[in-house]
């Protein structure tokens, strides 16, 4: 086969430019902000003072305003290894991006370490952002956590076993609870019982021949609750590392016990891709888990109301449409509330609601249901004017009766 020779200007540049990032991609220095110990004293069941022997914590805060959530990730690597910049610390400035203030935890690896050491870590990451909510800038009841691959495992299970704290600790951390507030997966290892689970992670986390029972204890789908932290799942179906069933079994507990959970899973994609940067389709999760966040109000601390009533045009009825409520304060943080009108009626739940404030109003006509089309298309009933109303808290207190002129 004939070799390929560029020798054009052009490409000349585009070559140099290559090795010039080949060369800066195998540098080693460190980057992100300076970490901090979890344990100054010592981790406990520690088993030297080597930088493996002490877990840490790195944390990223936005450069513009804060919005008061955090979250606390934990790389994958399956608990042999840590894979701190694509599952990590890229993901901790993508976060401070939308205001959100990020953490990485390095925890505790087997086979020096094996269970409880890394939950021991996990759950101090937690308490660690707790503790310091004043000086982050956070909120102490949003912070979340997340995990790729084993570091999903990770995030699962400092999710599904957890405490509110010991209150007679001379320690301030552990008075605290550990408790995630949400949870966010990526490609996880839920199970350690199942065929489907990672075996690697089991054997470095449990050893080679772990107690049954403890191998159910941390087959994390049999743990939820209905006090299980709400959770946003990713995966791909294409993932022979760690298979979709993983995400597939805790979404299904999740929902079984009535626990708020969303779950994105793609066709295509093999295991660890992280942010997805390059491929057009799995790249738009992230901003998937950007909706998540915003509409289940984790971005912002507004108190969100009820709302319902009754839609009609030329005191017609809509037959068939939509409502949505779009904030005028702060619309990047605080979510849009949507709901369906059937035969003139909408009704919200306040857990989905707008929060308290002024909103715009779109209302939009769907049709009827009958055989044949009844519209050209959907129509915008509030188009070419800005309909306004206010949301106040209380019970019943916002209950509107909306009455629109024919669409033009």
């Amino acid at each position: 086969m004939p070799s390929l020779r560029l020798t054009s200007p052009i490409a000349i540049g585009v070559v140099a430019s290559v090795t010039t990032l080949s060369l800066l991609a195998g540098r080693c220095d460190a980057v992100g902000p300076e970490p901090q110990l979890l344990w100054p004293d010592g981790a406990p069941g520690a088993v030297g003072d080597e930088d493996v022997d002490r877990p840490l914590i790195r944390v990223y805060r936005p450069e513009g305003p804060a919005n008061g959530a955090a979250v606390v990730i934990f790389p994958g690597g399956g608990y042999g290894a840590l894979a701190t910049d694509h599952e990590g610390h890229q993901f901790a400035k993508w976060f401070n991006r939308f205001g959100v203030t990020a953490a990485v935890v390095r925890y505790r690896l087997g086979r020096r370490y094996q269970h409880p050491a890394p939950l021991q870590d996990a759950q101090r990451a937690v308490r660690y952002m707790r503790h310091h909510a004043n000086e982050f800038g956070i909120d102490p009841h949003r912070i979340g956590v997340m995990g790729f691959s084993a570091g999903g495992h990770l995030a699962s299970t400092v999710s599904t076993h957890y405490d509110d704290g010991d209150e007679s600790s001379d320690d301030p951390l552990e008075r605290l609870s550990c408790r995630p507030d949400f949870t966010i997966l990526g490609y996880p290892v839920i199970s350690l019982m199942s065929d489907f689970g990672h075996k690697g992670s089991a054997r470095n986390l449990l050893g080679d021949d772990p107690d049954p029972e403890l191998l159910k204890s941390l087959s994390n789908e049999t743990q939820v609750t209905e006090d299980t932290p709400p959770a946003f799942l990713f995966h791909t179906t294409e993932d022979r590392g760690v298979p979709v069933q993983n995400s597939l079994v805790y979404y299904r507990a999740l929902v079984e016990h009535g626990v708020p959970a969303e779950l994105h899973a793609y066709q295509n994609g093999p295991h660890g891709v992280g942010l997805g940067i390059g491929d057009p389709v799995l790249y738009s999760w992230k901003d998937r888990l950007q909706d998540w966040m915003q509409t289940s109000g984790l971005l912002t601390d507004v108190e969100r109301a009820a709302v319902s009533g009754k839609i009609t045009e030329n005191g017609k009825p809509v037959s068939r449409g939509t409502i949505t409520l779009i904030p005028l304060d702060d619309p990047e943080n605080r979510p849009i509330a949507w709901g369906r009108i059937g035969r003139g009626n909408y009704t919200i739940p306040a857990d989905r609601g707008p929060t308290i404030g002024m909103h715009k109003i779109v209302i939009r006509d769907l049709g009827t249901v009958v055989p044949e089309p009844t519209i050209e298309d959907i129509r915008e009933l509030t188009a070419g004017k800005e309909y306004h109303i206010e949301i106040v808290a209380g019970d019943n207190a916002n209950v509107f009766t909306i009455d629109l002129p024919a669409a033009e």
